[in-house]
């Protein structure tokens, strides 16, 4: 790594602001992409929980696009040298609501970079602070962190960790990741990482089995399984984590357990084999 640990939280503190407002397309897209029937898209209609994720998107020149697909190293992020990117999880505090036809800004800001030894060798973690803010608020509606790994490249010899069984969980959504789901969840959020809609490149050069699945789209999965038992169900907090890529391949579920106290709800999924790919808990006020 030419990049010192320090070089990079050199970077921490660091923070741009963008603006956006909460068209209805986007949501009447994903609605039709989770396989909802058409829905309200009129002013004042509440933008469901991290649908947020359709606005603010990295419109990158396509002449600043590096190989991956992925934006070059360097600009608002530190220009950790690891190949691999990925996102590792979030944390999610929504404590207002935000609704179609609202002027929103996102400020965001490196909040911590941090270095590790992993088993197949250095990782770099990077957390970023999104705020969101809606018809110029004070206070935010939306505080997300944004958790980011990187890594070096997959390796015939690397260690895979041991996988966890998931369980089944009182609620159960089969779903199957084929290339249209991946490319218009890619195109919805002009996601250009070639790992989830180039198979060959994913296969030949990253070194996986088949097409990844978002882990953005599975966390929004697994909120929509709640929204779709819960209708009404009013979420304060939400959290998840990778624990395992999910592929293409096959099939896989998520799932939901409400806890014994009515406010927090277990999520996960799982892949084909019954392993834990996310673990995730929302808490409704």
């Amino acid at each position: 790594m030419t990049q010192t640990t320090d070089d990079l939280r050199a970077w921490i503190g660091r923070s741009e602001t963008v603006h956006d407002t909460i068209h209805p397309t986007p949501v009447a897209a994903l609605t039709a992409t989770l396989d909802h029937p058409a829905t309200d898209t009129a002013p004042g209609t509440l933008l469901p929980p991290l649908w947020h994720w359709l606005y603010f998107l990295p419109l990158h020149r396509q002449s600043d696009i590096g190989a991956d697909g992925h934006a070059r190293r360097g600009g608002f992020l530190p220009p950790v040298p690891l190949p691999r990117r990925m996102w590792a999880g979030s944390q999610f505090e929504f404590r207002s609501q935000i609704r179609l036809g609202d002027q929103v800004t996102r400020t965001s800001t490196i909040d911590d970079v941090s270095r590790k030894e992993g088993r197949t060798g250095p990782l770099v973690f990077v957390k970023v602070r999104h705020e969101l803010r809606c018809n110029g608020a004070s206070e935010p509606a939306l505080v997300e962190f944004h958790d980011i790994v990187y890594r070096e490249a997959q390796g015939p010899n690397d260690v895979v960790p041991p996988p966890q069984a998931a369980g089944k969980g009182e609620w159960r959504r089969e779903i199957v990741p084929d290339d249209v789901l991946l490319f218009r969840y890619s195109a919805l959020t002009f996601n250009g990482h070639r790992i989830h809609y180039d198979r060959k490149y994913v296969t030949e050069v990253e070194g996986y089995p088949g097409l990844i699945v978002h882990g953005p789209l599975i966390a929004t999965l697994l909120m929509d399984l709640l929204r779709r038992q819960m209708p009404g169900a009013d979420v304060s907090s939400f959290q998840f984590k990778a624990v395992r890529p999910t592929f293409d391949l096959n099939a896989f579920h998520v799932h939901g357990q409400p806890q014994a106290d009515g406010k927090t709800i277990r999520l996960w999924a799982s892949d084909h084999e019954g392993w834990l790919t996310m673990d995730a808990t929302a808490t409704l006020r």
